[in-house]
């Protein structure tokens, strides 16, 4: 007899988890069915060993910036074997503080591999589980293009792993991935060269912010070739070469390929079992459901933003369907997003372009409040804009932001798309001085037409 759970989860990252954790709030027994470390993506070779990099990397910008400030300091290099210890702890500690979660909230975790055999039943190694309700969170992993990797080509994974600095690197692909790696490398001190096909860096950002990100990347001496994609990426003597299908090559000590990930759904038995698969992605209704059974499909392996909140959310989301409560659904469009460069974007809604699709060009209202004229920015030495987009006489259906720690003012701006909140009510709202916050605060009274500091 296989043993049987009111929900079973195969995929124990961000969005498996949390599944995990709510459904066994709301009284289910819960099977937890991963493969290799609880946490997965995000806490590994994600969001957490990422950021502790770019924290790194802040603070040697910092250090060789502070005498500007008055602060006399010595700038002696990085030592990136210290860097990655530093890493390594702050996902060690991760590790056991979630392992220990799942522990006390009784959540049975199942070390393997699993398949999908029936629309009730999960295989690892041999073993049968079954569950009146199956939510699969297998998530995601890095796209290669077909690249063979190596010591010289790598991907994110790879690259948390170098126990030093190189000297020169080539990045494929201009997106989140691609633009926090070069900013990080760059303040360790490499000599860093993006090649992104598409016409712009962050290509699904607002122009405005775009057109910030790439001013600052030049001045930062970080150099990027865009509109043109890769054509071939060879090992050389000295390290590797690009090859663009313009026939422009470029050369540098590794290759970083950021170039997206893809769903992990492929030799899982999805569509053994009948369920619909998109380019590796499982198709769901809007309520996440597959269309099989009491089956669910969650986070990276859903088309959509791959983000690990966004995981969070839908993990929940499907928890609390099961359970009968009729939970909210969040549109993609309206999910937080940050890149955590170096000036960091902040962005939440729709882009101006997006928005005049959406309502009409002529429908649109839009206002950009430079950074300039807020002091907690001019403290930090910060350059940048927040840009609001609203519906003329309607609510404020865009927010975004770009410069130095903009990162910490996407709550409020997730509140005021997400509950559609007009001009006037942002602008009476009191914002604390000397913050960066009162950027937002600003922008709204500009949008309402009565401008303090602007």
């Amino acid at each position: 007899m296989a043993e049987e759970f009111d929900v079973l989860v195969l995929g124990g990252g961000s969005a498996g988890y949390a599944a995990a954790l709510r459904s066994v709030q709301h009284g289910y027994s819960v099977g937890l069915i991963e493969k290799s470390k609880l946490g997965g993506t995000c806490l590994h070779t994600g969001c957490i060993p990422t950021k502790a990099y770019l924290h790194a990397a802040e603070l040697a910008d910092e250090a060789k910036s502070s005498e500007k400030y008055g602060v006399k300091t010595t700038f002696e290099g990085v030592d990136m074997a210290q860097v990655k210890e530093y890493k390594d702890g702050i996902v060690a500690g991760k590790y056991k503080g979630l392992s220990g979660l799942l522990k006390m909230r009784k959540i049975q975790v199942i070390e393997g591999e699993g398949k999908l055999v029936s629309d009730s039943e999960i295989d690892v190694a041999g073993t049968r589980y079954r569950a009146k309700n199956i939510v699969l969170a297998t998530g995601s992993t890095s796209k290669t293009m077909g690249l063979p990797l190596s010591k010289r080509i790598i991907t994110s994974t790879e690259a948390l792993e170098l126990d030093y600095t190189p000297k020169s690197a080539l990045v494929l692909g201009g997106g989140v991935i691609g633009c926090e790696f070069a900013s990080a490398w760059t303040s360790y001190g490499t000599d860093v060269t993006i090649i992104e096909g598409l016409p712009s860096l962050v290509p699904n950002e607002d122009p405005a912010i775009i057109k910030q990100l790439e001013r600052s990347f030049k001045k930062r001496g970080i150099t990027f070739n865009t509109g043109t994609f890769f054509k071939d990426v060879e090992e050389t003597d000295d390290g590797v070469k690009v090859t663009l299908e313009d026939g422009k090559t470029f050369e540098a000590e590794i290759c970083l390929v950021a170039v997206g990930r893809g769903p992990v759904t492929e030799g899982l038995g999805f569509e053994d079992v009948g369920i619909t698969l998109d380019r590796g992605f499982v198709i769901t209704n809007e309520r996440l459901h597959t269309g099989v059974g009491n089956i669910y499909a969650i986070g990276d392996i859903v088309p959509g933003l791959q983000l690990a909140h966004r995981g969070y959310q839908q993990g929940i989301f499907v928890a609390e369907e099961i359970a009968g409560n009729n939970p909210m659904i969040v549109e993609d469009i309206n999910i937080p997003k940050v890149t955590f460069c170096e000036p960091e974007i902040m962005s939440v809604g729709y882009t101006q372009p997006k928005a005049e699709d959406e309502f009409g060009k002529d429908n649109i209202q839009v206002t950009e409040y430079n950074l300039a004229g807020n002091g907690k920015s001019s403290i930090l030495g910060t350059g940048g804009i927040i840009k609001m987009v609203a519906v003329k006489g309607g609510p404020i259906v865009g927010v975004h932001g770009i410069g130095s720690r903009i990162s910490e003012q996407i709550g409020e701006a997730q509140l005021i798309v997400n509950w559609e909140a007009y001009p006037e009510d942002v602008a009476t709202l009191v914002h604390a001085h000397p913050t960066q916050n009162e950027a937002l605060g600003e922008a709204a009274m500009a949008l309402f037409g009565h401008p303090l500091h602007g």
